[in-house]
């Protein structure tokens, strides 16, 4: 079964509690960031820190990933043999194919074969995000909206709802699917307001992206719980396969459900649904 990804939790690797906090928060995957949430003057350091950080996680039931520098930073290249024995490495600012070709290249020489999550924030990421999904051969395994840096370059202002970036969060979500990735939402900044959460959680999951990307660890908990099928879905897809299974509607190809014309794709659906929601027996 896919593995629920509801979860990505930013941890700084310049920030020693966090790292041992993280451990026992329950995300699904723990993200030791050496970008972003490090100083430049930091970045040697919270290097260092990266397999201290991994082995306290390796009980934590999550995917431990590391996001790098740039590989054409001064720290790329030093990240990157860093980070052999984490689950999978996050690049920042992919924008073309030959950026995943050149880091699979670089984690190769390193012997590392783990997978590869691209950040998709900047405009031109956005507009290459097709094929930078369907390349092959680079190990990606999943997408990450970066909604902080892609609204910073399209120089707009999300309101609550997101207007002007839900069409680029759209571009990411269909090339995800297109191509079997996993697709995960923006961060939320406010981490004191749970209901502008729930809101943005909520708009991410109608558009279909797997979980969130979080900064953190107060939004863990919501994100399980506005991420994945509610039990009114679950609900839903369970009468549909029962539908489907009656005598009545053996080798049909659409049937009537309390009013409704349900197809084949919907059992398919239901199928993939009540899988998420760890029912085995659909």
């Amino acid at each position: 079964m896919r593995r629920l990804i509801r979860s990505a939790l930013f941890v700084p690797a310049s920030k020693p509690r966090a790292i041992q906090k993280a451990a026992h928060l329950g995300a699904d995957m723990l993200i030791l960031d050496l970008e972003d949430a490090v100083g430049s003057g930091e970045k040697e350091e919270a290097r260092q820190a990266a397999e201290t950080a991994l082995q306290i996680w390796s009980g934590a039931g999550a995917v431990r990933a590391v996001r790098i520098n740039a590989l054409e930073t001064e720290w790329g290249a030093a990240d990157i043999a860093a980070v052999a024995r984490a689950d999978a490495v996050v690049l920042p600012k992919i924008e073309q194919v030959g950026d995943l070709h050149e880091a699979r290249s670089a984690l190769n020489a390193h012997g590392s074969s783990i997978p590869i999550w691209a950040m998709i924030e900047t405009p031109k990421s956005v507009l290459s995000v097709a094929s930078i999904a369907a390349a092959t051969g680079t190990g990606l395994a999943g997408l990450i909206a970066g909604t902080n840096d892609l609204c910073k370059d399209l120089r707009c202002r999300p309101d609550h709802d997101r207007m002007a970036l839900v069409p680029h969060l759209a571009q990411i979500v269909c090339a995800a699917r297109a191509s079997g990735l996993y697709a995960l939402d923006g961060v939320y900044n406010h981490f004191l307001d749970p209901k502008g959460f729930r809101a943005e959680a909520e708009q991410g999951y109608v558009l279909g992206f797997d979980g969130k990307s979080l900064i953190h660890p107060n939004q863990v908990d919501l994100a399980h719980l506005y991420y994945g099928p509610s039990a009114d879905d679950l609900e839903f897809a369970a009468r549909v396969v029962a539908a489907f299974a009656a005598p009545e509607n053996a080798g049909k190809g659409v049937i009537s459900l309390n009013g409704d014309m349900i197809e084949r794709l919907h059992l398919d659906a239901a199928r993939t649904l009540l899988a998420m929601g760890g029912d085995n027996d659909a």
